[in-house]
């Protein structure tokens, strides 16, 4: 079986064009994990004789990966390690799994950390019933 995991970048100011480089950045780093795939998220298409990209789509990733918590984990940390090395304060993200979503922000490494580790937690296995 496996998962699917929806992540959501949100930097303001920005025009679409740097948050879909900033996306496919991160694509990059999560592609070197072991995920079976990592693709942009396609949105609805633009207006008919707009010049506009999906723009409900930029910016979102969506990573199909094994039906297990620590891939499932090393993808969440990894996301939150690339959200630390930002050059922009205000940059934000969005990770969705099983219906539950997590978002993280310019928190501390250590206060991210927690948020994670009580996310994946609290994550029932994939296919159990949610007891929470």
């Amino acid at each position: 079986m496996s998962r699917e995991l929806r992540i959501e970048l949100f930097e303001p100011d920005a025009d679409g064009e740097l948050v879909d480089n900033l996306a496919r950045d991160l694509r990059l780093e999560l592609l070197e994990l072991d995920v079976d795939s990592v693709s942009p998220v396609s949105g609805e298409p633009a207006p008919e004789g707009s010049k506009g990209l999906e723009l409900a789509a930029i910016g979102a990733l969506l990573v199909h990966l094994k039906d297990s918590l620590p891939v499932l984990n090393a993808v969440v940390t990894a996301t939150r390690q690339w959200l630390a090395r930002a050059s922009s304060s205000g940059r934000s993200l969005k990770v969705t799994v099983d219906g539950r979503t997590l978002e993280l922000s310019a928190a501390t490494a250590e206060q991210q950390q927690q948020l994670v580790a009580e996310f994946i937690r609290s994550l029932p296995a994939h296919g159990q019933p949610d007891t929470t």
